[in-house]
Parts: C-alpha cells; structure tokens; sequence
C-alpha cells in the first residue's frame, strides 16, 4: 500500500508540472496557446444603390431617302442644272438631254395622228351612209389607235430628256459633263435626303422584347462625341438572321442641322431595366470557381464566413449580386488568401476601406 501511494503522488506531480497556467478551468490555456490570431481584413459594408442593366451596341447611320439620278434614254448631255452639294426642292430640273431629234419624231407623229383622225372621221361617215365596209371602217380606227399610241410614247421620250429631282434632298458628285454622251441608265448623280436620317443595327434576340416600336433611342457618333442623339425605333424585323440570331431595327433621328452622313457608326446604349436598390459589393471581394461565386463576410462575432452568391450586372469595379447577401453585410475585400472559413479576423483602420466604398 505504501508503495502505490508513492506511485500515485508521482503521476499527480507529474500531470501538476505539465500544466499549462491559465486557470483552472483551461479555457485561457486554449486561447493563449494553441488558437489562431485574428488576421487582419479589410472589409466594406454591401450597400443598396440603383442600377442601369444597359446594352452597348454599334449600329450604322443611312440616309432616309438616297437614290442614284439616271437617265431613262440615251443621249447627249445638254444643260447641268445644279451644283454639286447644292440642296434642290422636289421637281427640280438636274440634266437635260439634247432633245431636238426626240422633238423631231414627235412632230411627225403628230402629224400622222393628226392625218389619221381625218381618215377615221370620213371612214366614220362614210361607214354611217353604208357606203364602205365594217373592215374598211375598222382599219382606220385602228391606224389612229396606233399613232395616238406613237404620240403618247414620243412625248414620254421627250419627257425623259429632261431629268428631275424625285424629292427634296442634297445633290452628290456628278458624274457627267456638258456634251458628253451617256447610256441608259448611267449614273449622273446622288441625291439623298439628310433631314431624317436612320439609325440601323441588328439586336440579339434575347432583347428584343424590350424593343419596342416608338421606343426612344440615344445613341453617339465618333464625329461628335459630346453630343448625344435621339430616335425612335419605327422598326423591328418580323425575321431574324438564321446565322446570328439577330433582328434588324431601325430608328428614325431628326437632322436638320445635318451633323449626321449616311455611313456613320452609331454607338447605342439602350437601357434595358433599372434596378432602383440593388445590392452592390466591390468586385475584388468575389471569388470564383467556374461559374460559382462566393465572398467572406464578418459575421457579428468577428469571424469569416463564406457565403455563396449569385452575381448580377457588373459595373466598373463593383459588381451586383442578386443573392447570398444582404445589405449591411460586412464584406472582405483585402486579406481573402488568408482567411478560412470561421477563423477570427481584425478590421483594418476605417481608412483603409476608404477607397472601396468610394469605388
């Protein structure tokens, strides 16, 4: 008995010398020795702010109205009436073609028309009186017909000579000269309409139900990029493109002062939907993994936790997740290598989070 009361002492002396100080309960020994140190973080509140979801696309300008002026007859190049930029209203004679010969045949179809209806006149009263017969009668009603029909296609050819603006608009370079023989259908000049201009540009069909005809367009040019341009959408292609599945729209802009040309890139934004409180974080707090997104928060007793999130639109910096946080939500943006999951962490100084709330 002696003895093990002596072995017994020992054990007890010996747990007593390994003990670490801290009281007896161990929790201090714990915290002091073997817990992790809070890492320090900084982090941001996830705060509540509007948010545009806009598409950027790029389009092309052409005029309302723009047709090549051709002529419809052959001949020579008599009189220019018009100076090259010069703005002509509609009817407005441009080129006339030498039409001395174009008048010569008309006179004589005249003529023949004019001998003809003499003919038909006396064929009429003659027929009347039984004295020739139906065929005779009807040859000379014929032989009119034909030469009104020669008079009526001489006085168009004579018409054709004379070439006129189909509409109001802006004459381009001319592309013929005084005396100089031209073909049917050879291009003397452009004409186009600049008062209205359209805008053209072909939208994937995913957004297509948010455009709309009347809708209004704003849109910038790289000839005036200061200043911003309106339309609105008159219309929406019924087919899309089999290749890029998109639809062709087209907006109506009005151009009086003429800033826009036929050619021009358009550069649209169109607003899709506003979000008025959207929860927004700063970007560099998101991590990823293929298409899974998740941050570290600063739960109410100091710790990191990571929370899965679904993100939203992106802007420049900051990004809004549309799920997995809430506003208020402290946020790690800076120390996330360090952190795991339930470990402790220490804010950084007020300003060093400064540059991401302003971000």
């Amino acid at each position: 008995m002696k003895n093990r009361f002596i072995i017994f002492s020992v054990v007890l002396l010996a747990a007593g010398c390994h003990r670490k100080p801290g009281g007896a309960g161990g929790a201090g020994g714990a915290q002091g020795g073997g817990g992790m140190p809070p890492i320090q973080v900084v982090a941001v509140d996830a705060i509540l702010q509007p948010v545009t979801e806009s598409l950027s696309l790029v389009g092309s300008i052409t005029p309302k109205e723009m047709v090549e002026i051709k002529s419809e007859t052959d001949g020579i190049v008599q009189n220019i009436n018009f100076k090259e930029g010069e703005r002509v209203e509609s009817g407005r004679l441009l080129v006339r073609l030498d039409d001395t010969k174009l008048a010569a045949t008309l006179a004589q179809s005249e003529a023949n028309l004019k001998m003809s209806e003499a003919n038909f006149n006396r064929a009429k009263q003659l027929f009347d009186e039984k004295l020739i017969s139906r065929q005779e009668y009807e040859q000379t009603a014929s032989i009119q017909d034909v030469n009104r029909a020669s008079v009526d296609l001489q006085r168009r050819q004579l018409k054709d000579a004379q070439i006129l603006a189909p509409f109001g608009g802006i004459v381009g370079a001319r592309q013929i000269s005084p005396g100089q023989v031209i073909m049917r259908s050879a291009i003397l000049t452009w004409l186009v309409d600049l008062d209205l201009v359209k805008v053209e540009v072909n939208v994937p069909e995913r957004y297509l139900q948010e455009l709309k005809i009347g809708r209004a367009l704003d849109f910038t040019v790289a000839a005036f990029p200061n200043e911003k341009f309106h339309g609105e959408i008159y219309f929406v292609s019924p087919q899309l493109n089999e290749n890029l599945r998109t639809a062709l729209v087209k907006a109506l802009i009005p151009n009086k002062e003429g800033k826009l040309r036929g050619g021009m890139f358009a550069s649209l934004e169109l607003t899709l939907k506003v979000r008025d409180s959207a929860i927004v974080i700063p970007e560099p707090a998101i991590m990823s993994n293929g298409d899974n997104f998740s941050v570290f928060i600063v739960d109410k007793e100091g710790k990191a936790q990571v929370r899965p999130i679904q993100v939203g639109l992106r802007l420049p910096g900051r990004a809004e997740v549309l799920k997995g946080l809430s506003a208020g939500d402290k946020v790690v943006v800076e120390g996330v290598q360090k952190l795991r999951p339930g470990g402790p962490v220490k804010l950084a100084p007020p300003e060093a989070a400064a540059p991401y709330a302003k971000s």
